[in-house]
């Protein structure tokens, strides 16, 4: 083991729900991407730093891989492609609860326009009932494709991990720290905020809304006591409105109450949470909206 310095950048990749921002938060230590299981829960590449004594890795989580149909959708994978550009690993996270199939075999098409080492992370062991398929399972992976390793895990126990880790930090070249010490991740509260809400709206309403929902933050105000956040729920239909409030206002209550919750154990901050929900049929389709949501630009000051 050599006592240089080692740092490098590794992106997550896999189909939907694998299980690559459970990952990504058990790897950091901390809750730096929203978790659902539902597909297209991240919807843009997000980073997490983990600086150790001898190294530093920069995660870059990243949307599943699937079939592009809308216009958002065609961002969410232009967005997979550009984080496996220029990587020092990349981690293929798979469902090992799910098997092996046609749709793995596509989503292995982005590590294959790739020079970059891929090692395999077969994620939800401990959800498989026979343990003994997990040697067929990454035998069939491995006659897939030629990947760097493979290392069964569970994000969720938080087991396997050091051995994955290992493996990371085995592939890390020699370089410098790219960030501080305790610089955990690029995305600002703002952003962190608005997704906290998205989050607790797929936990709550479970049922027509997820691919429909997207989150603003219109306004942020920080006082020495409290930081107040003025959010907006946008969905494509009334019906949708009517079940995300729900009745006397009771799931956006609910809504409000777990992301406000969340957000103060998070930022470490008294909130007061203000939310309205409001119609834009068609969202995913304009572009001009689709830009609105960057967090680069929720980022930006108040006028």
């Amino acid at each position: 083991m050599t006592d240089r310095f080692k740092s490098g950048f590794v992106s997550l990749i896999g189909r939907p729900n694998s299980g690559k921002s459970t990952l990504l938060n058990a790897l950091v230590g901390q809750k730096v991407a929203i978790v659902a299981d539902k597909p297209q829960t991240t919807r843009t590449a997000i980073q997490g730093v983990v600086t150790l004594p001898e190294a530093q890795i920069v995660f870059i989580d990243t949307p599943g891989i699937h079939r592009a149909d809308t216009h958002l959708n065609k961002r969410l994978m232009d967005t997979v492609r550009n984080s496996v550009e220029e990587r020092d690993l990349l981690l293929f996270v798979a469902d090992a609860a799910r098997g092996f199939g046609e749709e793995d075999r596509r989503a292995l098409d982005v590590a294959r326009r790739t020079e970059t080492p891929v090692v395999l992370v077969l994620n939800k062991v401990d959800l498989l009932k026979d343990k003994g398929a997990l040697l067929p399972l990454i035998e069939a992976y491995k006659a897939a494709y030629d990947f760097a390793g493979y290392v069964p895990v569970s994000a969720t126990k938080r087991t396997g991990l050091d051995e994955l880790q290992r493996l990371i930090l085995e592939r890390l070249p020699e370089g410098p720290a790219y960030f501080p010490e305790d610089y955990v991740t690029d995305q600002p509260e703002r952003f962190l905020a608005a997704e906290l809400v998205r989050e607790k709206v797929l936990l709550a309403t479970r049922q027509e809304v997820p691919h429909s929902v997207a989150v603003m933050v219109d306004k942020w105000e920080e006082t020495p006591r409290i930081t107040r956040i003025y959010a907006t729920i946008r969905v494509e239909r009334d019906g949708q409105k009517a079940i995300v409030i729900g009745a006397g206002g009771a799931m956006l209550k609910k809504i409000g109450t777990l992301a406000r919750q969340e957000m103060e154990k998070l930022f470490g901050v008294k909130i007061y949470l203000d939310l309205h929900v409001r119609v834009e049929p068609g969202w995913r389709e304009k572009r001009s909206f689709l830009n609105m949501l960057d967090w680069r630009t929720m980022a930006e000051d108040d006028h």
